[in-house]
């Protein structure tokens, strides 16, 4: 596999390597040797899969407690996926990254604790699976708005995206509760 440093150290675009013929194609999503390797040391606790239409934008969504480091794919349709470094000391703190992710480039995102996450689906619909290294704790579940002025997400949008009520009512980025 390649595996590339984003604009943000930590965060990494992985791409695996493809193995194809005639039957179709073959590739590894996870091997624990190979990613640690590569300075992925995670334990994965967690696999989670959703599916949205084109235009739904998810997050942007972090832990305070109990932060989960993320691998995420798509394995249908096309995604823009966004990373937010909330670690106040980093010397990237409110800084974004974002990638296309699709079942036909097949990339991956390595997304370390301490980073806000969303995605905006770009196709008629997209199958979004991600694994995480802690439990979903939905009393420490925090969100910011996707579309703070602060943060500035270049998404790319045509009109406006379908957001669940919380992600609508998401505080600003200077509001939030961020990692030390």
């Amino acid at each position: 596999m390649i595996v590339a440093p984003t604009g943000i150290a930590g965060v990494l675009l992985i791409e695996p390597k493809i193995f194809g013929d005639a039957r179709g194609f073959f590739f590894e999503s996870w091997n624990a040797q190979a990613f640690a390797t590569a300075g992925i040391p995670a334990a994965f606790v967690q696999d989670n899969h959703s599916r949205s239409p084109r235009g739904v934008l998810r997050g942007l969504h972090y832990q305070i407690v109990q932060p989960q480091g993320k691998l995420v794919r798509v394995t249908a349709g096309e995604v823009y996926d966004v990373a937010v470094d909330l670690r106040r000391a980093s010397p990237t703190f409110g800084r974004w990254v974002g990638e296309r992710l699709s079942g036909e480039n097949r990339r991956m995102l390595w997304i370390p604790p301490g980073f806000g996450h969303g995605f905006l689906v770009l196709s008629d619909s997209a199958d979004f699976l991600y694994k995480t290294t802690d439990y979903y704790a939905p009393e420490h579940e925090r969100v910011i708005a996707w579309n703070d002025p602060d943060l500035a997400i270049a998404w790319p949008l045509s009109g406006a995206p379908t957001l669940s009520a919380r992600d609508d009512a998401g505080p600003r980025f200077r509001d939030a509760e961020v990692f030390p």
